[in-house]
Order: structure tokens, then C-alpha cells, then sequence
């Protein structure tokens, strides 16, 4: 079974921080300048199908960085990024020590680069639609 991301009221506590442990918890400590990937899994929250890419998840990030920043990416190599102006990417920075969340489908797949050798953990809750 896959927890549930709990969008009322009720349930989901102060800005939306107040969910019950998820069932789909992956952590790395990342090796410097190496791309590390994460499948987004093929399971689903009850009563609906499973292995579909039409299942929905919110991807809860959290890193522990202290000098070297962790980028990531969605169905693409992440990168750091290289020289001083502006270009186009495919990555985009974590924010240190809070929790950063992207909605996600089954099958995508995450990765996460850094320069450093940080801890990063996903956490993943199913979104209903």
C-alpha cells in the first residue's frame, strides 16, 4: 500500500506538514560529481491502478548539504552548474536543510548530482485525483 498525501484540512497540519510516515522512503549519501538516479515508483494509493504513469506522487526531497549544493533533475542527467552567466538546464537546485516537494508520476525517474558528498532522502506520497 502507498501513503496517501492528506489534502484536507483536517489532516495535512500546519502548511501542509503533518502527514502520517510514508511507505516509500529512499536516502544516498551522493558520491561527489556523480549523477545518482531514483525510479519514482510503479505503485499507486488504493483504488486505483497500479504501474501507470498516470499515478501521481508528490516527491518530498530533503538534503543535508553543507558546502556544496544538490541539483536534480526530472527524466534527464542533472548537472552543477558550469561558469558565470545565465544557460539553459535541465537541473535545479534543492534548498538546504527544509523540505522541497515537486509533484512526480510513476515510471519518472530523479536525479540528483553535487559537487560535495551529501545525504539526500526522498520521501513519496500518493496524490489522488
Amino acid at each position: 500500500m502507498t501513503t496517501n498525501y492528506a489534502i484536507g484540512p483536517e489532516w495535512r497540519g500546519l502548511n501542509g506538514w503533518g502527514q502520517h510516515f510514508s511507505d516509500l522512503v529512499y536516502s544516498a549519501t551522493l558520491a561527489g560529481s556523480t549523477d545518482t538516479s531514483l525510479a519514482v515508483p510503479l505503485t499507486a494509493a488504493m483504488g486505483q491502478a497500479t504501474a501507470t504513469t498516470k499515478n501521481k506522487f508528490l516527491a518530498v526531497v530533503c538534503t543535508n548539504y553543507t558546502t556544496h549544493p544538490v541539483y536534480w533533475a526530472l527524466n534527464a542527467t542533472a548537472a552543477v552548474p558550469a561558469g558565470g552567466a545565465f544557460a539553459a538546464t535541465t537541473s535545479e537546485m534543492i534548498p538546504n536543510a527544509t523540505y522541497f516537494a515537486k509533484t512526480v508520476k510513476a515510471g519518472d525517474t530523479l536525479h540528483f548530482i553535487s559537487a560535495g558528498t551529501p545525504d539526500v532522502t526522498v520521501t513519496f506520497y500518493a496524490l489522488l485525483e
